[in-house]
C-alpha cells in the first residue's frame, strides 16, 4: 500500500456579496463536517479539519472499493425528514439509522498528489471517478455565482463557495482562490461560561457565554440562549459543570453579566445570527450545535466581523 500524504484542508476567505466571473467556479455551501478521506486501496482515513479520526463515527464511509489510491475533500452532511441538509441531525447521530452523505467537491491525490494542479483539472479528474454510495460530488455552476445564489437562497441553504479555475489546492491556507458568501451569518466562537437558569431551566442553564481569541483571553461577543433542545440542554450542563473555572477566561467587559458562571475555554459551538452590532456583538444568534475546531482557532481575526 502506498504512504499517501497528509494534507490539511485548503481553507475560503469571506466574500460580501455574490459576483459572476467567467474565471470562477460556483458550488454550494454546504452545512456539514469538513472532512478529508485517504483510501490506499485497502483503508479508508477520514479526519476532521482539525485532523481528529472521523473513520469509526462514520462506517458507511469505510471503503472506496475499485477505486485507485486517492485522497477526497469534502463535507460529511445530513438531511432531515424533509430531505433537507440539517446539521443539528449529523450533531445528534446516534447511529447508522440516521443516514448521512459524503459531498465530494475536491480531489487532492489520485495516484500521485493533484494538488498543484489547476481546480478545473482536479474537477474534471473528479468527475470521471465512480464514486459508490453514499459519496456524492455536486456539480459547479462555471461563471454564473449570482445564477446559483438564487437558487441557495430558494432553497434556503448556506451560501456558495466561489473557486478560481485555475487555483492549485494550498493545503491549510486561507486563500482568496476561494471564497464564500454565506447567506446565513455563522460563527464559531468559544464557550467561556454561562448563565443560569430559572423556570424549566433552573436545572440546566439559560445561555452560553461566547468569546474570540484575542491575545491572551476571550474578546465577548454575547450570549446564546434559543437552539437547544432539552435532551442538549441537559448534556451541556454535564459537560460544563466538568470544566468549571474560577476565573474568568474573557477580558473585561461591561456587558458580563455578575452572576455568569464560568469554564475552562474548550468547547467551540457553531451559532448562526442575523449580523454583528456596532458594539461587535452577535445580534439574534442561535445554537446550531459544537464543531470539533481547536478552541485555540477561535481567533478574532478568523471569526471576527469583517474589516469595514
Amino acid at each position: 500500500m502506498p504512504e499517501l500524504p497528509r494534507y490539511d484542508p485548503m481553507l475560503a476567505i469571506r466574500w460580501g456579496r455574490p459576483f459572476s466571473d467567467p474565471e470562477w467556479a460556483f458550488e454550494v455551501k454546504w452545512d456539514g463536517i469538513r472532512a478529508l478521506a485517504s483510501w490506499d486501496g485497502k483503508q479508508l482515513t477520514v479526519r476532521s479539519r482539525t485532523g481528529r479520526g472521523l473513520t469509526e463515527a462514520y462506517p458507511e464511509l469505510d471503503r472506496l472499493e475499485g477505486l485507485p489510491p486517492c485522497i477526497l475533500d469534502g463535507e460529511i452532511v445530513a438531511f432531515d425528514e424533509l430531505g433537507r441538509l440539517s446539521f443539528s441531525h449529523l450533531q445528534q447521530r446516534a447511529s447508522v439509522e440516521t443516514p448521512i452523505s459524503y459531498m465530494v467537491f475536491d480531489l487532492l491525490y489520485l495516484d500521485a498528489p493533484m494538488v498543484g494542479q489547476p481546480w478545473v483539472d482536479r474537477r474534471e479528474r473528479l468527475d470521471n471517478l465512480e464514486l459508490p454510495t453514499p459519496y456524492l460530488t455536486a456539480e459547479p455552476v462555471l461563471g454564473d455565482g449570482e445564477a446559483l445564489w438564487e437558487g441557495v437562497a430558494a432553497q434556503k441553504l448556506e451560501g456558495i463557495v466561489g473557486k478560481r479555475l485555475e487555483s492549485p489546492y494550498r493545503p491549510g491556507a486561507r486563500s482568496g482562490d476561494w471564497r464564500k458568501v454565506a447567506r446565513v451569518e455563522q460563527v464559531r466562537a468559544v464557550v467561556g461560561g454561562y448563565l443560569p437558569g430559572d423556570g424549566n431551566r433552573s436545572s440546566t442553564f439559560g445561555s452560553l457565554l461566547l468569546g474570540l481569541v484575542d491575545g491572551d483571553a476571550l474578546r465577548y461577543v454575547g450570549s446564546v440562549g434559543t437552539g437547544f433542545t432539552a435532551s442538549t440542554l441537559r448534556a451541556i450542563r454535564s459537560g460544563l459543570d466538568e470544566l468549571a473555572a474560577a476565573a474568568s477566561p474573557f477580558h473585561t467587559h461591561p456587558d458580563i453579566p455578575p452572576q455568569a458562571v464560568f469554564v475552562e475555554p474548550s468547547l467551540v459551538a457553531l451559532v448562526e445570527f442575523k449580523e454583528w452590532t456596532r458594539a461587535a456583538k452577535l445580534r439574534a444568534p442561535s445554537f446550531k450545535g459544537f464543531t470539533d475546531d481547536d478552541w485555540e482557532a477561535a481567533t478574532w481575526a478568523a471569526e471576527g466581523p469583517p474589516a469595514p
